[in-house]
């Protein structure tokens, strides 16, 4: 069982999800929370994307690597 965590930028607490086969990842947390500040901010932070991209970033944590934080690309709503 994953301990308890939450996002450092809303205090939302993470959600967990199995990344799928081809990804390496095993279970991961992320921060669901469509009012982030992270996630609201993330489609202007993705370099080289087209204006017309929906694209953004979550914030997440690898459990299996120490829970180190990473950007998980994701749809932008």
């Amino acid at each position: 069982m994953l301990e308890k965590r939450y996002c450092p930028h809303c205090g939302v607490a993470l959600s967990s999800w199995i990344g799928p086969p081809e990804s390496g990842w095993g279970e991961i947390l992320v921060c669901n929370n469509n009012e982030c500040v992270f996630y609201r901010s993330s489609q202007t932070d993705i370099r080289n994307k087209d204006e017309d991209n929906s694209l953004g970033c979550r914030y997440a944590e690898d459990p299996d690597n120490g829970y180190t934080a990473f950007n998980l690309l994701a749809w932008y709503k």
